[in-house]
């Protein structure tokens, strides 16, 4: 499918249950290894990540493909020392998690994602980004090539934040 084909649009409250598929497709699983159960969604640190929707700051980005059937999201959420997670740098840097359904990943889908929600982002004042991202996961170099650079390690994982020039 060619990039064309694709549309961002703000989410919906119909868009709940993808934001939840979503965050279970952004689960990096090393190769050869099992896939976790959905259940794994239900870990407290996961489940902040889309529990309770619509919070001051929340905000998503929905791509569809031509018959507009959802393939790929990007969100950012605000946290704060008590409800921290993965990738929090601090109260004011939403944190970043972006997914695309395994059939269209590797077609440019994630960089269109990002770029909009860099807009998107930036329109609504923020200066910066964070995300969590295992060093094996592909889409490091995506990560990487938007500009987030390493700030810390977390576990397994590395921390990885943006600053947002508002030009």
């Amino acid at each position: 499918m060619n990039l064309t084909e694709y549309k961002i649009r703000t989410e919906t409250e119909q868009d709940i249950d993808f934001l939840w598929e979503m965050l279970y497709q952004a689960i990096f699983i090393a190769e050869g290894e099992v896939q976790p159960s959905r259940e794994i969604l239900n870990q407290p640190e996961l489940v902040k990540y889309v529990s309770n929707w619509g919070r001051k700051g929340d905000k998503a980005l929905i791509a569809t493909d031509s018959s507009e059937t959802p393939v790929g999201a990007i969100w950012i959420r605000l946290f704060d020392e008590t409800n921290k997670t993965y990738g929090f740098i601090d109260k004011n840097t939403p944190v970043l998690t972006m997914a695309v359904l395994p059939e269209y990943r590797g077609q440019g889908l994630g960089t269109l994602l990002f770029n909009e929600m860099i807009r998107t982002a930036k329109d609504s004042g923020f200066t910066a980004l964070s995300l969590s991202v295992d060093p094996n996961n592909l889409a490091l170099r995506l990560y990487e090539s938007q500009g987030f650079v390493k700030v810390g390690i977390d576990g397994t994982s590395w921390d990885m934040m943006k600053t947002l020039d508002n030009k």
